[in-house]
C-alpha cells in the first residue's frame, strides 16, 4: 500500500500559490480598494464578503468563487478583477489596459459602481489609483510629470527593482478620495515584474492604513492611563503611610489592576496587529530596492519621517500599559506582604492575650478546686457521720466529736483524690 498523505498536505502547498501577481502590460491603470468593518473584530461575517463579492459578479454574469474561496480572479468586461479576503478585511483590484487622457480621472474607479460600493459590509479604509506608462527618455519629463501630480512637499520617487521603473506618490488623498501613485516602466521590463511593482504599492498603502488604526487606539489608551497614572502614583508612593489602611488601598489597588488588564485585553489585538503590518511594511519597501531619483525623498525616507513615529508612539502605549499593569502588581506585592506582617502581628497579640486568659482561668481553676474541696467534703463529713453514728454510742462518743475527728480525715481524702484526678489531667 502506497503512504498516505497528510489530509492538509496539498492545500498547504496550494497556499503557497494562493495569490499570484498580476500580470500588466504597459500603459495601463489600476484601481485598489480595501474594505475593513469598523470594529477590531477578526472573526467578521465572511458570508456577507462573499455576497457583496457575487453581486458584483452577476452584474458581468461571471463565475463564481468556491464557497471557501480566500482568493478569486475573474473577468469583468475588459478589466481583470482579483479578489482576496484577509484577516481583517477584503480588497478588490481592477487592472485595465490603457490610461486615460486625464491623469488619474475618477472615472476609472467606476469598474467598482457607486451603488455596489455602498452596500458594502464595512467601510472605505484604502483607495488607491495607480497608473502605469512607459518611461520617459529624460528623467526631468518625470520629474514635470510629477511636480504637476502630486503635492512636491511629501512626494516620495525612487527607482525600484534595479531600476526597472520610477515609482511615485504623494500619500495623500486627493478630492474625489482616492491615493494616488505613478509607475514609470522602462522598456524591457516583463509583465510579471510591472505586476509584481503595482502589487507591493498596494500592499505598501493597505497595510500603512491598517498599521495606523493602532494610533488612533493609542491615542484613547493614552488618555485613560493619564488618568490612572496619578492614582497608581499616590497609592506607591503612600505604601508606608498610615492612612489608608493597608486594606483600603489593597482594594483600590487591586481596582487599578483590574482596569489596566481590562485595557490590556481590549488593546492587545490591535497593538499586536500593528506590529505585524509595520513589519509587513517595512519589508514589503525593502524589496522594491529603492535608489533615489533626483534627490527627491525615497519611499523608505518618507515611511522614517512620517510613518515610523506614530509606530513608536504605539509602541510607547503599549509599553506603558505593561509598565503601569507590571508595577501595580508589585505594589500589590508589597501591599499584600504589609498586610501580611500585620496581621501576624496581630495574631501574635491575640495569642498573647489568650494566654493571659487561660493563665487567669487556670487560676480561677485551682481557687474553685479549692472551695469545691471545701463543698465536698462538707457533704463527704455528713455522710460519713451518718455511717459512724451507730458505731459511736457502744464507743462513747457523743455524735459532735465524732464529726468533729471525720472533718479533718475526710477533708484530706478529698483533697488528695482531687488532687490525684488533676495530676492524671495533666
Amino acid at each position: 500500500m502506497p503512504i498516505e498523505d497528510h489530509p492538509q498536505r496539498y492545500p498547504l502547498v496550494n497556499e503557497l500559490h494562493a495569490r499570484p501577481f498580476p500580470e500588466l502590460e504597459v500603459p495601463c491603470h489600476a484601481v485598489y480598494v480595501a474594505i475593513k468593518e469598523p470594529s477590531d473584530a477578526a472573526n467578521r461575517d465572511r458570508g456577507r464578503d462573499r455576497a457583496h463579492l457575487l453581486a458584483l459578479l452577476d452584474r458581468h454574469a461571471t463565475t463564481h468563487p468556491t464557497p471557501e474561496a480566500t482568493h478569486f480572479s475573474a473577468k469583468l468586461g475588459k478589466t481583470d478583477l482579483k479578489w482576496e479576503s484577509h484577516t481583517e478585511f477584503v480588497t478588490y483590484s481592477a487592472f485595465t489596459k490603457g490610461v486615460s487622457q486625464r491623469a488619474f480621472d475618477p472615472a476609472e474607479v467606476e469598474v467598482f459602481p457607486e451603488d455596489w460600493l455602498s452596500l458594502a459590509p464595512g467601510k472605505r479604509l484604502v483607495s488607491v489609483l495607480i497608473r502605469v506608462e512607459p518611461m520617459p527618455d529624460s528623467e526631468a519629463d518625470v520629474l514635470a510629470k510629477l511636480e504637476d501630480w502630486f503635492v512636491p512637499e511629501s512626494l516620495a520617487a525612487s527607482h525600484v527593482v534595479d531600476g526597472a521603473a520610477i515609482i511615485a506618490g504623494d500619500f495623500r488623498i486627493d478630492s474625489a478620495g482616492h491615493m494616488r501613485f505613478a509607475v514609470f516602466v522602462r522598456p524591457g521590463t516583463g509583465p510579471r515584474r510591472v505586476g509584481r511593482i503595482v502589487q507591493r504599492l498596494c500592499e505598501i498603502e493597505t497595510y500603512r492604513a491598517m498599521s495606523m488604526l493602532g494610533l488612533m487606539r493609542s491615542r484613547t489608551l493614552t488618555g485613560r492611563l493619564n488618568a490612572l497614572d496619578p492614582k497608581l502614583s499616590a497609592l506607591v508612593s503612600g505604601l508606608d503611610a498610615a492612612e489608608p489602611s493597608p486594606e483600603a488601598a489593597l482594594h483600590e489597588l487591586l481596582t487599578i489592576s483590574a482596569e489596566l488588564e481590562s485595557l490590556a485585553v481590549q488593546f492587545s489585538f490591535r497593538f499586536g496587529a500593528t506590529g505585524a503590518y509595520e513589519a509587513i511594511v517595512h519589508q514589503r519597501i525593502e524589496v522594491l530596492r529603492e535608489q533615489r531619483v533626483e534627490g527627491r525623498q525615497t519611499f523608505g525616507e518618507f515611511m522614517m519621517r512620517r510613518y515610523d513615529p506614530a509606530m513608536r508612539t504605539v509602541k510607547s502605549a503599549e509599553g506603558r500599559l505593561r509598565g503601569m499593569a507590571e508595577r501595580a502588581q508589585r505594589a500589590a506585592e508589597l501591599l499584600r506582604t504589609r498586610v501580611d506582617v500585620e496581621r501576624s502581628a496581630q495574631n501574635q497579640k491575640l495569642l498573647e492575650s489568650m494566654d493571659r486568659r487561660a493563665d487567669l482561668q487556670l487560676r480561677l481553676q485551682r481557687t474553685v478546686e479549692g472551695l469545691s474541696t471545701v463543698a465536698i467534703s462538707y457533704y463527704a463529713v455528713n455522710l460519713a457521720a451518718y455511717a459512724v453514728y451507730p458505731v459511736t454510742e457502744p464507743l462513747g462518743l457523743s455524735k459532735g466529736m465524732a464529726t468533729a475527728l471525720l472533718t479533718p480525715v475526710v477533708i484530706l481524702l478529698v483533697w488528695l483524690m482531687v488532687r490525684r484526678i488533676r495530676n492524671h489531667l495533666d
